[in-house]
């Protein structure tokens, strides 16, 4: 018996589902990607060959420039509003709504608690303008910084065994600027810190 001829059909595959699921995909992480606020001063660190990764949450993160200015991060909205919150109800800032969700939106803090009300009123390239950003005391007479410690260390009550302390300072940072911070530390007896550097590769042995 003569075989019968089967008719070939084409192998093309219909792109058009996988097509829409990928924008779709596209889309949804456009939407629900939340982008690091720009930190307020840059800073070059020193290098090292040490690999530990700085982490993304359980942290506070103080960034010394090379004038000696310090500046206060807290990362966590969470605990940036409680932050915010138990300081402006402990220190009588008045604060508006809109300038607390400045506080919680936004990167480091680094001026005076009797200037943070304008501070945070403030767009972030104004701030530079305006020269408001001196800093957080940590000197024996105002030491501002310790009390940002305090309340810092106090929102993550419950996580406080995975909290790490992080100092990233310039390389022209001067050093008795960064003893005045690590002297801070010592008074709320918190001993063990980790210095934030740049990457290098090891020495070949």
């Amino acid at each position: 018996m003569p075989r019968i001829k089967m008719a070939r059909k084409s192998t093309t595959v219909d792109m058009t589902a996988m097509t829409d699921v990928a924008f779709l995909l596209l889309a949804f992480f456009m939407l629900a990607t939340k982008f690091k606020p720009n930190e307020p001063v840059a800073v070059i660190t020193p290098s090292s060959i040490a690999s530990v990764m700085q982490p993304d949450a359980n942290m506070i993160l103080l960034t010394i420039d090379k004038k000696g200015r310090i500046f206060f991060d807290l990362p966590g909205q969470s605990y940036r509003e409680q932050l915010i919150n138990d300081l402006d109800k402990s220190f009588h800032l008045g604060l508006s709504v809109a300038e607390k969700r400045s506080f919680v939106l936004g990167a480091s803090i680094g001026t005076g608690m009797k200037n943070l009300k304008t501070y945070l009123a403030m767009k972030p390239e104004a701030r530079k303008e305006a020269a408001i950003e001196t800093g957080i005391s940590a000197d024996s007479t105002n030491n501002e910084l310790g009390i940002w410690l305090e309340y810092a260390i106090a929102t993550q009550r419950s996580s406080i065994n995975k909290l790490k302390y992080c100092i990233k300072a310039d390389n022209e940072t001067p050093y008795p600027k960064i003893k005045t911070v690590l002297d801070v530390f010592k008074k709320k007896n918190i001993q063990k810190l980790n210095l934030v550097t740049e990457l290098e590769v090891a020495p070949e042995i």
